[in-house]
């Protein structure tokens, strides 16, 4: 399974916490916040050999980076402890895990499908406040750091493509050190299953990012979306039902 997911990350970009978080509570039957914070702590895995390759190759906004960091830190750590008060009201954190897969899937789709986007630039205050709920969504399901923050910094920065998949990249790698951190703290995470995942997402990581120069991306990727969107409306149904 760390294996599959980490290579579907390196293939489409879609972030770790998005993917994983579902599989554990759909396919292994995990409670919410263990499978939120082992997928947390999965991603940290998944990120950093894409995370590296961005650095080195000087698509990274420090500045950005910063900007969001001040939002985004202490709201994840408001979004895991709100997540641990709330671990006996399973049916409310699965139907906002599964809104969040949803609305983060949507997001995906759209950025995908519309190209014609023109970027404005944001000040200070709106690229933390927006990074703060991005980080509330992280601690809380684990999802969001992919896709609201790439929306964040298409509409609200002039960086170049590259630059937003990197920058993007090391503020959800951040948030995942942050928020998993807090979560193994807490005891929110199966230690053997963490292990097993990495194992296979290390290598799935670096096969995936080598195999993107050969597999076409945005059929796997629009698949792959329509397929979380599924995952987050049954999410939501087991929620209310």
């Amino acid at each position: 399974m760390g294996f599959g997911i980490a290579l579907t990350i390196g293939l489409s970009g879609v972030g770790g916490g998005t993917l994983t978080a579902p599989v554990l509570i759909l396919a292994l039957g995990l409670h919410p916040e263990i499978a939120v914070g082992t997928a947390l702590l999965f991603s940290i895995f998944a990120k950093i050999p894409a995370g590296l390759v961005y650095l080195r190759q000087g698509h990274v906004s420090f500045p950005t980076l910063r900007q969001m960091l001040v939002g985004g830190l202490p709201a994840v750590i408001a979004g895991t402890l709100l997540l641990g008060s709330l671990k006996d009201q399973k049916g409310l954190i699965l139907f906002w895990v599964g809104i969040t897969i949803l609305l983060c899937a949507l997001i995906n789709l759209g950025l995908t499908l519309w190209k014609n986007a023109t970027p404005g630039r944001f000040g200070f205050p709106v690229t933390a406040l927006g990074a703060g709920f991005i980080g509330l969504e992280v601690g809380f399901s684990s999802a969001g750091a992919g896709a609201l923050g790439t929306l964040l910094l298409v509409s609200g920065t002039q960086l170049a493509p590259a630059a937003v998949v990197g920058t993007d990249i090391w503020f959800g790698l951040v948030l995942s050190l942050v928020g998993g951190g807090l979560h193994a703290t807490l005891g929110q995470f199966d230690l053997a299953l963490l292990v097993k995942l990495a194992a296979g997402g290390l290598v799935g990581s670096w096969m995936g990012a080598f195999l993107a120069s050969y597999v076409p991306r945005k059929p796997f990727k629009l698949g792959l979306l329509l397929w979380l969107m599924f995952v987050g409306s049954n999410l939501v149904y087991k929620s209310i039902r």
